[in-house]
C-alpha cells in the first residue's frame, strides 16, 4: 500500500500545544526522517487517531455484549473459562514449541 493510500483525508486542523516525553518525540521525528511520517505533526495525529479508534471499539464491543446479554443473560465465569478452552483446543500454533524431553525408565 502506497503512503498516500494510508493517509486520512485531510480534515480542518486546530493547533494545539502539548508536552509528551521525549523519547516519544525522537520516535516520531525518526518517522519522519525514515519517510513514514509527513511531519511530527502527522505522526502525533494519526497517533491520537487510531487511539480514538480503540477507544471506540472498546465502547462499541461493551454495547454489543450489553446487548447480548440483555436478551440472553449474564455471561457467566463458567462460560468464559469454557470459551477460553474451546478457543485453546482450536488454535493454531504459529511458532514452534520446545521439544519435550524424553523420560528415561
Amino acid at each position: 500500500m502506497s503512503k498516500a493510500a494510508k493517509r486520512p483525508k485531510r480534515q480542518k486542523k486546530a493547533r494545539l500545544t502539548v508536552t509528551i516525553d521525549a523519547e516519544l518525540v525522537r520516535a516520531g521525528e525518526a518517522a519522519v526522517a525514515e519517510g513514514t511520517a509527513e511531519s511530527l505533526s502527522a505522526w502525533v495525529n494519526l497517533a491520537v487517531a487510531r487511539e480514538l479508534a480503540r477507544e471506540r471499539g472498546k465502547e462499541a464491543l461493551g454495547a454489543a455484549v450489553a446487548a447480548y446479554e440483555a436478551k440472553h443473560g449474564v455471561i457467566t465465569d463458567e462460560e468464559m473459562d469454557a470459551r477460553l478452552r474451546e478457543s485453546k483446543r482450536r488454535a493454531i500454533v504459529v511458532r514452534g514449541r520446545k521439544p519435550r524431553r524424553k523420560r528415561v525408565a
